[in-house]
C-alpha cells in the first residue's frame, strides 16, 4: 500500500541499499553501552572522540625526532596525564596509548570503580546507589552523576557518605557499628 515512488526520489535512492543497510560500528557501540549500562549515547561519542584525539596527539609525538627534547617532555606530559587518569596501566611507552579507546573511558566511571571496590555487586546496582540517593561521595563531594570519571588519586577517596543507609546496613552486618549509633 505504498504510493510509487517519483521520478526524482527513485534515482535518489537508486543506490541506497536498504536491505543491507550498515551503520558505522553500531554493533560494538551497542555492546560497550549495555556492558557498562551507559544511558547516553553522548557520553559515548564523546569517549570515542577523546580516545581517537590521544590516539593521534601520541602519533603526532611518536613522528617526532627521538632526540627532540619537546618529543621527551611532551610525551612524559601525555603518559603522566593518562596514568593519572588510569587510562594507561603504565607509563613506559607511546605504545600504550594505542590501546586506549571508549572502554578505557567507561573503566574510569564511577560506577564501574565503585564495583570493583566492591561497594556493589554489579553495573546497575551501582547506578541506583549513585542516582537515587546521596549515598557515595567522592571526597566531600556528594556525587549523583554515574557519568562521573574518577582519577587513580581520587580511587582511594570513594566512600559511602555518613548518612547513608547502606553504609549503617553492612556496619551492622559487619558488627562494626557501635552500640552509641543504635541507640542503646
Amino acid at each position: 500500500m505504498v504510493r510509487k515512488l517519483k521520478y526524482h526520489e527513485r534515482k535518489l535512492l537508486k543506490k541506497v541499499d536498504f536491505i543491507n543497510w550498515e551503520v558505522d560500528n553500531n554493533i560494538h557501540e551497542v555492546k560497550v553501552l549495555r556492558k557498562y549500562h551507559v544511558d547516553k549515547r553522548e557520553d559515548y561519542t564523546k569517549y570515542n572522540k577523546l580516545s581517537r584525539n590521544v590516539r593521534e596527539l601520541a602519533q603526532k609525538i611518536r613522528d617526532l625526532d627521538e632526540k627532540d627534547v619537546f618529543r621527551i617532555q611532551s610525551s612524559a606530559k601525555l603518559l603522566e596525564k593518562l596514568y593519572a587518569m588510569g587510562l594507561i596501566p603504565t607509563k613506559q611507552s607511546l605504545q600504550l596509548c594505542e590501546t586506549i579507546s571508549a572502554s578505557s573511558f567507561c573503566r574510569r566511571r564511577l560506577p564501574s570503580i565503585v564495583v570493583k571496590l566492591r561497594m556493589a555487586q554489579n553495573l546497575k546496582t551501582a547506578i541506583t546507589f549513585i542516582e537515587q540517593g546521596p549515598d557515595i561521595r567522592v571526597g566531600p563531594e556528594v556525587i549523583t552523576d554515574p557519568a562521573f570519571l574518577v582519577t587513580r588519586n581520587m580511587e582511594d577517596f570513594v566512600t559511602w557518605v555518613d548518612s547513608s543507609r547502606i553504609k549503617k546496613h553492612v556496619m551492622e552486618y559487619n558488627e562494626e557499628r557501635d552500640d552509641f549509633d543504635l541507640g542503646l
